[in-house]
C-alpha cells in the first residue's frame, strides 16, 4: 500500500500536540490505513506500543463498546499518569456522545487523539460545542488519478487515456486495486455502496421510505457534474409518475452529502464576488460508485472527466465552486490562498464550435487570475492569454 504523503505531510506538524486530530472520508477511501501509517511513524520516532492505543469499532472484537462511558472506562484503565499516550478512534461515530469522552479524556491524561469517521458532520452538533477551537480537521479521499498510478507501478511516460477512461469508470477506491477482475471489483463497490446506503444514511437518519430514498440517490450517482434543486428532482420524479415534496428531497440531499458519498458544490457569482445560494451541482466522491448503481442511464465521458478534475482540485486543497457570468457558466473556480484559478473541462474540444464554447466561457471574467481549458486533447490550443493543457498532463502534476 503506497503512503498518503499528500495527507501525512499535512497531519505532522500535530503528531505531538494536544489539538484533536479529525480525519473524515468516505467510506473505504483508506482512512484506517492512514492512521497505521501515523502510527508506524510515531514507532520510528521512539513512541512505544505500550504508547499506542488503536480501536476500530468496526472491529468486531470492540462490539462490547456501544456507549460513551463503555469507551470512557475501557480506555481510562488503559492510561496511567505521567506518560503521554497516541490514542486512535476509527470510525468513532457508532459512539453516542463520543465527543464527552474525548473531551474528558483531553482533560484528564497527557493524550494526542486521532478520531476518524465517515461522515461530513462528524465536525457538527456536540463535537464543535465541547472542542471549539481544540481540534484539527483533514479531508481525506479515495486514490487520485496520480495515486492509482503510483499504486500500480505506472511511469508518467507509460501513462494512456485508456487508463484515465478506466479511472472515470471504476474510481479510486484503494481496495479495488488489490482485487483480480472487474467482477470482484463490481462486488466491492456494491458493497461499499450499500454500507453507506444501509449504515451511514438509513439507520442515522431513521429514513422510512427507503426505496424512495434509494430512488434519489440512484438518480444522484448516475447524473454526476449536473446542476440539481430539491425542484428540478421533485419535477423529474413527477414525470415518471412519482409525487415527492420538495422538503423531503432536501432532506434526503443533506443525508446524501453527510455521508459523503456526493459533494454539493455552490455556485460563485464571479462579477459579484459571492456565493449563490440557489441551484448546486453534485459530484461523486467516487466514480466507481455510479458506475455500479447505473442501471439505464446513459455514460456522459464530458460528466464524468469533469468530476475527476473536481476531485483532484478538492485533493489540491482548493474551495471549489462552480463559476457564473453574465452569460455563461465556468466549470470551477478554485480558490486557495486568497488566489483564484479557472478551469473548464471538454472531453475533447472536437471544432471550432467546442473551442469557442469552452475559451468563450472566460469572456466575462474581469481579472487577471490563470485560467485552463482541460481536455484528452494532445494538440496545444492555447489561446487569448488561456492555458490549454492535456488532462493526462494535469493529473499528473505535482
Amino acid at each position: 500500500m503506497i503512503k498518503r504523503e499528500n495527507y501525512l505531510q499535512k497531519i505532522r506538524g500535530f503528531y505531538h500536540k494536544d489539538l484533536i486530530k479529525v480525519i473524515t472520508g468516505i467510506r473505504r477511501c483508506g482512512k484506517s490505513v492512514l492512521l497505521m501509517q501515523i502510527m508506524d511513524e510515531l514507532r520510528k520516532e521512539g513512541i512505544t506500543d505500550e504508547q499506542i492505543l488503536y480501536i476500530n469499532f468496526e472491529d468486531y472484537d470492540y462490539a462490547f463498546i456501544r456507549t460513551a462511558m463503555d469507551l470512557h472506562e475501557y480506555v481510562k484503565e488503559k492510561l496511567a499518569p505521567d506518560i503521554k499516550y497516541y490514542l486512535f478512534f476509527d470510525e468513532i461515530q457508532v459512539i453516542p456522545e463520543f465527543e464527552r469522552v474525548i473531551n474528558s479524556l483531553k482533560i484528564k491524561f497527557d493524550v494526542s487523539i486521532f478520531i476518524t469517521g465517515s461522515n461530513g458532520k462528524l465536525l457538527s452538533g456536540e463535537l464543535a460545542t465541547f472542542l471549539s477551537g481544540r481540534y484539527v480537521s483533514f479531508m481525506m479521499y479515495p486514490f487520485s488519478f496520480k495515486e492509482m498510478c503510483e499504486i500500480k507501478g505506472i511511469s508518467e511516460e507509460q501513462v494512456n487515456d485508456e487508463m484515465l477512461q478506466e479511472y472515470m469508470i471504476w474510481g479510486g477506491l484503494p481496495q479495488r486495486f488489490l482485487l483480480e477482475n472487474e467482477e470482484q471489483t463490481k462486488t466491492f463497490l456494491r458493497d461499499v455502496y450499500d454500507a453507506i446506503v444501509l449504515k451511514d444514511i438509513v439507520q442515522r437518519a431513521g429514513i422510512k421510505d427507503i426505496d424512495l430514498f434509494g430512488r434519489i440517490l440512484e438518480y444522484l450517482v448516475c447524473n454526476p457534474s449536473q446542476i440539481f434543486s430539491p425542484q428540478s428532482i421533485s419535477d423529474y420524479f413527477l414525470s415518471i409518475n412519482r409525487k415527492v415534496s420538495k422538503d423531503t428531497i432536501y432532506n434526503y440531499l443533506e443525508h446524501i452529502t453527510a455521508a459523503l458519498i456526493m459533494n454539493k458544490v455552490s455556485r460563485y457569482d464571479v462579477r459579484g464576488k459571492k456565493i449563490l445560494t440557489k441551484m448546486h451541482k453534485y459530484y461523486l466522491t467516487d466514480m466507481g460508485l455510479g458506475r455500479i448503481r447505473n442501471t439505464g442511464f446513459k455514460l456522459e465521458m464530458g460528466a464524468l472527466l469533469e468530476n475527476v478534475v473536481y476531485m483532484e482540485l478538492l485533493t489540491r486543497g482548493y474551495e471549489v465552486y462552480v463559476g457564473k457570468t453574465r452569460n455563461a457558466e465556468i466549470d470551477f473556480v478554485a480558490i486557495k490562498d486568497n488566489q483564484k484559478e479557472y478551469y473548464q473541462v471538454a472531453y475533447y474540444l472536437l471544432d471550432e464550435k467546442v473551442i469557442e464554447r469552452e475559451f468563450g466561457a472566460f469572456k466575462d471574467v474581469p481579472d487577471n487570475y490563470p485560467k485552463y481549458v482541460l481536455s484528452f486533447d494532445k494538440m496545444d490550443f492555447s489561446r487569448d492569454g488561456i492555458i490549454h493543457k492535456n488532462v493526462l498532463r494535469f493529473l499528473l502534476e505535482k
